[in-house]
């Protein structure tokens, strides 16, 4: 590593922690030639991974784009950036995890619709009327009926045992 002061290779790690629920390491260093510090990050290189789209096109996946499909779902919602952001991690670790170079766009609109329907349900009936196309009223009507139809997936919380 070499300082972006001084330009020397010499240099020592103060601190390392872990970011991005493990996936990466932020280490803080220092200088042993001019005493400056100054932060790196590392993270796993992923493969990588491209979306096959509606249309036939190939291109690599890009989780900024899943991510602010999200946000802009989510637009004046009480849904905190650092939950989406997580989402997209956990979207592209599910999607690296079962598929191997190539995942179709419906697998990851899927994926993004039910994370959604788990953190806010407005939010995902206006990523699914994107997702999805819809172009009539009707449509949004018989997505929050199915939407009142199937609860959100647990979070890994206990049920309760004993409903009122």
């Amino acid at each position: 590593m070499r300082c972006p002061k001084c330009n020397s290779s010499e240099d020592k790690v103060i601190d390392s922690r872990p970011v991005n629920h493990a996936a990466g390491i932020r280490r803080r260093r220092v200088c042993l030639k001019c005493g400056f510090r100054f932060t790196t990050y590392e993270e796993i290189e992923r493969i990588d991974t491209r979306v096959i789209k509606r249309d036939g096109r190939h291109e690599p996946f890009d989780r900024n784009k899943l991510l602010s499909g999200m946000v802009g779902a989510c637009k004046k919602r009480p849904v905190k950036l650092a939950d989406l952001e997580r989402l997209a991690d956990e979207i592209l670790a599910e999607v690296e995890a079962t598929h191997d170079r190539e995942v179709p766009s419906r697998v990851i609109g899927v994926k993004a619709m039910e994370k959604l329907h788990e953190l806010d349900p407005v939010a995902y009936v206006r990523y699914a009327s994107v997702y999805r196309r819809f172009e009539e009223v009707g449509e949004f009507i018989d997505e929050i009926k199915q939407l009142s139809r199937k609860p959100p997936k647990s979070n890994g919380a206990q049920q309760e045992l004993f409903p009122i």
